[in-house]
């Protein structure tokens, strides 16, 4: 195959960057043919520097960032220049806000630049000292008094208002994670919520359209979203995750770290009902003492303690959002802590609300580059946020029309072609091709 039909049949290659509490995850890809996304590369590194979602020692954040991009961008065969990264962290805030501006060209319809407009202005607001906007999403417009209005572009009208849902950060939380992707040599592209992310690969726009709680277990913290008539109306981060559920076994089981982590992962249950009294699992004693023997149903009670403390959290959220009579579709959990076993019917009891789990796996075309654990591994509830924030930088692109440098073809191989920031060369090169033509040796510049 000529590598000009390669290059008209690629979309740009997209890069997200989960910095999780437990692990910190590089994911490589674009849009496939078909719209879905095609995975190229993965990496995983262990995440030390990281506390309940917030950077807490640059250096060790920095060494996992690094350790990540480098195996992903082997896999991918790429080099990784731009990433789009998640950010988290109990500093999260929500609010809403209506804005409004007059159009003073009467003769045009609507345009986007008129709803940008609006946006930027949100991005405008004096917030609390110390905090930052990180996200302005639009939740309904109202033109000339007529309200309920989705999509105005193409209206006419003179007075264009709009509900916003405002998302905001820490300063100093958002300054460190920008610190620990540019230290390793990388560029942000986007910071975007994690639960934003985790939505956009687990669930469905007909689940957004009826309304449905999106929470995402992770590690350190464990973040909401809430959708109604495809619009998010409520976002909000619990401290505590999957890490706290492995405390608890630690201080209640008094085992090592290490082997509370493997207790909750391989017998953990959230209901302790559903465990027989004679199951006992033995744990091997420390440097020649007598191994341990801990009851399965035991283990279970400490486990549903600290989940049934996250859920009901999370039914806080979901009753002072104002939506809980809204929910069609129930709840979705997802994240690496929605894989214990019978969460999904401890969520159903505790709030009375149906539960399923997301997977990301309806978003992925069929993958003939990685290998096949690879993508079999790619599917699980853990890697949600990571592909979503990979389809959210997939999005932004798409968006805005101009894609920037995400990550650019190694030479040596020539597997795949990485978009290239359109400059002043790339726009001198179309008007004056043909004089110029026989001097360029790259014909990636000559689309």
């Amino acid at each position: 195959m000529d590598k000009s039909s390669t290059q008209e049949k690629s979309s740009p290659i997209v890069v997200g960057l989960d910095i999780g509490t437990t692990k910190i995850c590089a994911i490589v890809g674009r849009r496939s043919k078909n719209g879905k996304i095609e995975v190229l590369g993965i990496g995983k590194a262990e995440s030390a520097g990281v506390t309940r979602g917030v950077v807490s020692n640059i250096d060790k954040t920095v060494q996992g960032i690094t350790q990540a991009v480098e195996v992903a961008g082997t896999q991918s065969n790429v080099e990784i220049r731009v990433v789009n990264v998640g950010i988290a962290g109990q500093h999260i805030k929500s609010l809403q806000h209506r804005g409004l501006i007059t159009r003073r060209d009467l003769n045009t319809e609507i345009a986007r630049k008129d709803i940008d407009k609006l946006i930027e202005d949100m991005y405008n607001l004096v917030m609390p000292p110390g905090e930052e906007i990180i996200h302005v999403l639009p939740q309904e417009f109202t033109v000339d008094n007529e309200p309920g209005i989705k999509d105005p572009i193409g209206m006419a009208g003179v007075r264009l208002e709009a509900n916003f849902h405002i998302i905001s950060g820490q300063v100093t939380a958002i300054k460190n994670i920008v610190k620990c992707v540019n230290k390793a040599n990388l560029e942000s592209q986007e910071l975007i919520l994690e639960p934003l992310a985790s939505s956009e690969s687990v669930l469905s726009d007909e689940e957004k359209e009826a309304g449905v709680v999106l929470v995402d277990i992770g590690g350190g913290t464990t973040d909401v979203a809430i959708f109604h008539e495809g619009i998010i109306r409520h976002t909000a981060v619990i401290p505590f995750g999957g890490n706290s559920v492995t405390e608890d076994i630690r201080e209640g089981c008094s085992v090592m770290r290490n082997i509370a982590e493997q207790l909750k992962v391989r017998f953990g249950s959230a209901l302790a009902e559903e465990n027989k009294e004679n199951e006992i699992v033995c744990v091997p004693g420390l440097r020649g003492r007598e191994p341990k023997e801990i009851s399965v149903k035991n283990l279970a009670y400490v486990i549903q303690a600290r989940m049934e403390e996250i859920v009901e959290h999370v039914y806080y959220e979901i009753k002072s959002s104002g939506y809980e009579k809204k929910l069609i579709a129930g709840i979705v959990i997802t994240g690496g802590g929605a894989q214990l076993k019978h969460l999904p019917q401890l969520v159903e009891y505790v709030t009375g609300l149906d539960c399923r789990v997301g997977y990301p796996n309806e978003h992925l075309a069929k993958n003939e580059v990685l290998p096949k654990n690879i993508y079999e591994e790619l599917q699980s509830p853990t890697f949600a946020t990571g592909i979503g924030l990979l389809i959210k930088g997939i999005q932004k692109m798409e968006y805005n029309g101009a894609p920037v440098t995400v990550a650019e073809v190694k030479p040596e191989k020539g597997k795949y072609v990485g978009e290239k920031k359109p400059g002043l060369l790339e726009k001198l090169l179309e008007t004056s091709r043909k004089f110029i033509k026989d001097d360029i040796k790259d014909e990636d510049f000559l689309k």
